[in-house]
């Protein structure tokens, strides 16, 4: 049966409407990372604990959802896999060093420094993959930073902190290894589910980008060793068969076994890296286990079973916008559990952050 003419400029119409899906999936995972910060204060454990039990206690959960997905759909690539336990690796140094900046610095300026991750994630994922940016992202940009710099106090209040120049590089540090996790997490979602389409950039381009991309490939049609699949498809195999006699469903994704991979490189990374300069008490007492134990569910488990799959779905810029919402959270988590009194500065910062996210996660015209 052929294809109805309409279908392919349906197609291409309506990818910009869906990513409200994936956007309300990162708001949700950010609102779960957001609240670690707040756990760890609770616990007062050292950052090479904290980081290091975040993760492990993370496992017991995800270790047997990951076997029963492994069953049901197959093993993750190996290539795909090897991308997950670099991920990992890097969110284990961004764990330790984030924790151990909020001891040095202060909690504001060291989510502040966290988000360098805002220029450094579109950039790994132009220069190394092309994507391109949307313009309107550097004014935003920096109407964003500006609300990060007051919502976490570094303008207008300066927060004194132990060792404010280690507290610095450490928030520094800690923000580039995540913009690194973020953009192999991407790199890994994009090559489960558009490698095998010959380009990987609808996935996650905007909207203009996808229709020029249409207009290169002619039809928008792709032809792989079964046939001519129907546009749209991502997978050989996947579409309808040229002889019209057999057709596939897509082949679904892995979602748990990156989290889980991702999960236990950062658990060891962290361990390793914990052992070697703050120590890592593996019993700190129920005290602080009260604590440790919902940080890892909600921050570790609930959060990247949320961002994972979605940040490939998104243009790399908008993903690390939505994600700036973990330190204005953090803020409110602050307020209402642990009778932090941020100054008007601090919440003039939050408007000027929400504000600037309204205005990326508007659909482009």
């Amino acid at each position: 049966m052929s294809v109805p003419p309409a279908g392919p400029a349906r197609g291409r119409e309506r990818p910009p409407a869906r990513q409200g899906g994936p956007a309300l999936m990162v708001v949700a995972g950010a609102a779960c990372t957001s609240s670690s910060g707040m756990f760890i204060k609770l616990s007062e454990v050292n950052a090479g604990t904290a980081a290091f039990l975040r993760c492990a206690l993370a496992l017991v959960a995800l270790a047997p959802m990951a076997y029963l997905e492994c069953r049901r759909l197959g093993r993750r690539p190996a290539r795909l896999l090897a991308l997950d336990l670099a991920a990992g690796t890097l969110l284990g140094l961004d764990y330790v060093c984030w924790v151990q900046s909020i001891h040095d610095l202060g909690a504001g300026v060291a989510t502040l420094l966290l988000n360098v991750q805002l220029i450094v994630f579109p950039l790994l994922a132009r220069f190394l993959t092309g994507v391109r940016i949307a313009r309107r992202f550097w004014p935003t940009a920096s109407v964003l930073l500006a609300g990060l710099a007051l919502a976490g106090g570094a303008v207008g209040r300066a927060e004194p902190g132990t060792d404010p120049v280690s507290g610095v590089l450490f928030g520094t540090v800690a923000g580039v290894a995540f913009a690194g996790y973020l953009f192999l997490i991407r790199l890994g979602g994009e090559g489960a589910g558009g490698r095998a389409g010959g380009s990987r950039l609808p996935s996650a381009a905007s909207p203009e980008e996808i229709r020029d991309t249409a207009r290169a490939s002619g039809t928008g049609t792709r032809t792989s060793r079964t046939g001519t699949s129907a546009p749209g498809t991502s997978a050989p195999g996947t579409g309808t068969a040229a002889s019209g006699t057999r057709t596939r469903t897509p082949a679904r994704s892995h979602t748990v076994t990156p989290v889980c991979a991702a999960t236990f490189a950062a658990a060891i990374g962290a361990g390793a890296l914990g052992a070697l300069w703050t120590g890592v008490d593996v019993d700190p007492g129920w005290p602080a286990w009260g604590w440790l134990i919902p940080m890892a569910f909600l921050g570790q488990v609930v959060a990247w079973l949320l961002i994972n799959p979605a940040l490939p779905r998104l243009a790399p810029d908008k993903g690390a916008t939505l994600l700036l919402l973990q330190p204005v959270l953090a803020l409110l988590f602050g307020v209402g559990f642990l009778a932090e009194r941020p100054t008007p500065t601090q919440y003039a910062g939050c408007v000027l952050v929400v504000l600037a996210i309204w205005r990326t996660t508007r659909t482009d015209h």
